[in-house]
């Protein structure tokens, strides 16, 4: 008889593993996945594109129903699972009832972050995460409505530059001294940033966000040096959290995010969690690719082989408004080690490498990343680099291959 494997979670991650699980142990299984949003997974990574108009939502998609029905897995979409019973293996769907399950996979992702100010809650105020957002992000650039996007990682970026490239009016304003600060050193980011102002896109760095104003609906974002930014529509996109309501209400142990050891187990049996809700030897990555690797590792183990999930190296590689990014391992440089720079602001080119000993520890990349690869895989294997040291920068030897890279780049 047929196991009754049950994930909450229609991401990227949830489908990945499905499609992992199907393939490697499609007999041994019974499949029912559950989805809060109303489509099935698409590529949250392309939302930015999408707002740019670079691609179309049909470019975003990755498997229809009916892939679901060939493969023997029940799809669920637009339903949130509001209870677990983990002594009667039950989940309690919306509009659904109960759900049984044999074994559980929770890849629940994470939630957007909302400042704890005055107007995070008036209309016009949105958080850059799903398709329903891009659709109001579109509709409000083709209006030409003033934007106050907020927040300057990763994800504010793209949704400043999708607006601008969609036709509106945007303010980037950011807590730090630099965007990316968390990826990037100041020589990087200021590249990043000039191109950003290209694009006709304003940046308000070191400035914190005192309170969204408006009458019923948002008008302007008023800072704490009483600087006041107009504003019709404001991108919250200061972070996102792991999302573990779910598993705390069942008795899930949660550290950050819910808590997963080498084999993708929770603390009750018969549950696992995988991608942005768990934290794994303390760790909350928050990308896609280790969530991916959890993926492959939780399918294996489940169709009966061996395998452990041992973490992922952190590297973000991408392009922001364009500009080629890259950035590996540690960027802020221990005590000790060397910082090897090239930089070249007319090209706009730059690169920082941070060597500890002998070994490679952390790699900055912009406007030119073909050696991302090479950085990667020395990160990676600490290998001894003092041969190399003098044309590091510059590159591998010729006669090194660069273009596979030996372990998972975030996208």
């Amino acid at each position: 008889m047929r196991e009754r494997l049950v994930v909450v979670g229609n991401g990227m991650v949830g489908l990945r593993f499905v499609e992992e699980v199907t393939r490697r142990a499609g007999d041994r299984f019974d499949v029912t996945v559950i989805g809060a949003e109303p489509t099935p997974a698409y590529n949250r990574v392309l939302l930015s594109s999408l707002l740019a108009g670079d691609v179309t939502e049909q470019d975003c998609r990755f498997r229809d129903r009916r892939w679901y029905l060939a493969n023997r897995a029940r799809l669920i979409t637009g339903a949130r699972v509001t209870a677990i019973d983990a002594v009667e293996r039950e989940l309690l769907v919306e509009a659904h009832g109960v759900v049984p399950y044999d074994r559980l996979v929770l890849a629940t992702g994470s939630e957007p972050i909302r400042l704890p100010v005055p107007g995070m809650d008036l209309p016009g105020v949105i958080t850059f995460r799903d398709l329903s957002d891009v659709a109001v992000m579109r509709e409000a650039a083709v209006a030409k409505t003033p934007a106050v996007v907020i927040g300057g990682g990763l994800l504010g970026l793209e949704a400043a530059y999708g607006l601008a490239r969609a036709g509106g009016p945007v303010t980037l304003v950011h807590l730090a001294d630099r965007v990316m600060e968390r990826q990037l050193d100041d020589g990087a980011a200021r590249i990043v940033e000039a191109t950003l102002r290209t694009k006709g896109i304003d940046i308000v760095l070191e400035a914190q966000t005192a309170a969204v104003e408006g009458n019923g609906r948002a008008e302007a974002v008023r800072l704490a040096d009483g600087r006041v930014l107009p504003a019709a529509l404001v991108v919250v996109a200061v972070g996102v959290r792991p999302s573990t309501g779910l598993a705390a209400t069942a008795g899930l142990t949660v550290s950050r995010g819910i808590a997963v050891d080498d084999a993708l187990a929770t603390s009750v049996p018969r549950i696992h969690a995988i991608g942005e809700c768990v934290s794994h030897r303390g760790t909350v990555y928050g990308l896609v690719e280790p969530g991916y690797a959890q993926a492959a590792v939780l399918a294996r183990r489940l169709a009966g082989e061996d395998a452990r999930y041992d973490g992922t190296l952190l590297s973000t590689r991408l392009k922001v408004s364009g500009v080629p990014v890259f950035s590996a391992g540690d960027v802020t440089p221990p005590a000790g080690a060397d910082v090897i720079t090239l930089s070249d602001s007319w090209a706009g080119r730059y690169a920082r490498l941070v060597v500890s000993g002998q070994t490679l520890v952390g790699a900055i990349l912009v406007g030119e990343t073909r050696h991302a690869g090479f950085y990667l895989d020395l990160i990676a294997s600490g290998a001894d680099v003092s041969a190399m040291r003098d044309d590091l920068v510059f590159g591998p030897p010729a006669a090194v291959a660069t273009d596979t890279p030996a372990v998972a780049v975030a996208a």
